[in-house]
């Protein structure tokens, strides 16, 4: 185990959530703007369309500032937040995925190389020249998603991989191909989101029209044909993952909102066909991209609320615990050797002074393992994200006796939370410091004796 990054009243999942969410808008731009961009070249060549070729190049622009600068740096913003917040977890993908992952580096510096020959050759070389090297990058742009979507893949359904540890039986998981399709699909729609985004800075006239309804035709195909896919993900998920969705409100609510939003960018983009040029105004066209952010947040987290209580399911809980067995790796659960043995012999950066409970020290170590087993996902803070405090008291559960009773059933009765990791007494230590952070408690504070008595 490493040390704990808490991030207060936010919470740590919360920040690599933001950042994520925001990543994939300039991700699936890059990923597919360069398709778009190609179709309009070829249209702007064979009609000799001095306006259209500008807007392409002005397109390829907005491509190379927004995609390359602000996703280059959300990206390595999801590696550090990543790194610092959920360290096993990066560990056991790189382990596992560490060819992937420099496989799409290749690409993705062909990524970088093209479009930049693309934007500064641009009037310079051969039509069909110029055209290819926009081919080369947008081939080179899929490719990476290609590989990407393996991980992020196996990280929701790792299939065979639980019994053979093979890299291609993690990668071509259960639902690999519905999310590829389903991304391929929505980089087409956000990209016509962006190409009506760039419109709105034309003159008005036929080559705005065209260049308005032909954003409105990729934007719609895109998000219909990705929502047929997702139907095809959905029902690709395990029967946990159903559950969840079906049980959890902020799951079910958070749903909803992708509904919605994909039901207003659909009739946003219908509209855009229909020829309401109108529409593409900057400030506008801006707000729906925002909307589309939403949309896409929603979507996210039906995805990791999937998951839970795994960040890996059948390997490693949220809380970076190993829960199972993984005999073809030699992995032991840690699970089970912390709730024999104890959290606390076990995990190296813990304090001496705070490895054996006593009278003095209970609540603090109370806090150390609350934090272990809950803080991925829950905040400390009464008015905090998720809080747990919060969620002690609408349970109707503050006492410490009724916690310590409810930390022994989460992962059986409460399958979508981790099986607490740490012995009886850790256990009691744990309720006593929920119990102290619950507001306006008015059950009696535990004794040091009632959570030393455990064995």
């Amino acid at each position: 185990m490493y040390p704990l990054f808490e991030f207060p009243t936010i919470g740590g999942g919360m920040i690599i959530a933001l950042i994520a969410t925001f990543h994939i808008l300039p991700c699936h731009l890059a990923t597919g703007g360069f398709w778009m961009a190609y179709f309009l070249e070829r249209r702007g060549h064979a009609d000799n369309n001095q306006e259209l070729l500008d807007y392409i190049k002005k397109f390829a622009l907005m491509i190379l500032i927004f995609c390359f600068v602000l996703g280059s740096i959300t990206g390595v913003g999801i590696w550090f937040a990543s790194t610092i917040i959920s360290p096993r977890a990066i560990s056991g993908l790189i382990h596992n995925y560490v060819w992937g992952w420099a496989t799409e580096w290749v690409f993705f510096v062909i990524e970088i190389v093209t479009i930049y020959t693309y934007y500064y050759t641009f009037g310079k070389v051969a039509p069909k020249t110029h055209m290819r090297i926009g081919l080369i990058y947008a081939w080179a742009a899929w490719i990476s998603m290609v590989i990407i979507t393996g991980i992020l893949a196996f990280m929701m359904t790792p299939g065979k991989w639980l019994e053979t540890g093979g890299f291609f039986d993690g990668f071509f998981n259960p639902t690999y191909w519905p999310q590829l399709f389903y991304r391929t699909m929505m980089m087409l729609a956000i990209s016509g989101m962006f190409a009506a985004v760039m419109a709105g800075f034309m003159k008005a006239g036929e080559t705005k029209d065209y260049v308005v309804k032909t954003a409105g035709r990729w934007g719609l195909g895109g998000l219909v044909l990705g929502a047929l896919f997702a139907v095809w993900y959905y029902f690709k998920l395990p029967a946990t993952a159903h559950e969840i969705l079906a049980t959890i409100p902020y799951a079910a609510m958070m749903f909803k909102v992708s509904l919605i939003v994909g039901v207003i960018v659909a009739i946003y983009f219908i509209l855009l066909i229909a020829g309401r040029t109108a529409l593409v105004h900057p400030v506008l066209a801006i707000a729906m991209v925002i909307v589309l952010f939403v949309g896409i947040g929603g979507g996210e987290s039906v995805r990791e609320f999937s998951r839970r209580p795994y960040l890996m399911p059948g390997y490693m809980y949220s809380n970076q615990v190993v829960a199972h067995d993984l005999e073809v790796k030699g992995i032991k659960s840690e699970l089970a050797r912390f709730q024999e043995e104890g959290f606390l012999q076990s995990n190296y950066f813990v304090p001496d002074e705070w490895r054996n409970i006593n009278e003095k020290n209970y609540l603090q170590v109370g806090m150390l393992v609350t934090k272990a087993n809950c803080v991925i996902c829950h905040t400390m803070e009464v008015d905090g994200r998720s809080s747990l405090p919060g969620l002690i008291a609408s349970m109707g559960i503050p006492g410490a006796e009724d916690l310590a009773t409810f930390l022994e059933t989460i992962g059986d009765d409460y399958a979508y939370m981790p099986a607490f990791a740490g012995n009886e007494i850790e256990r009691r230590a744990a309720a006593a410091y929920m119990a102290s952070i619950v507001p306006n408690n008015e059950e009696e504070p535990p004794t040091p004796e009632w959570v030393l008595s455990g064995e």
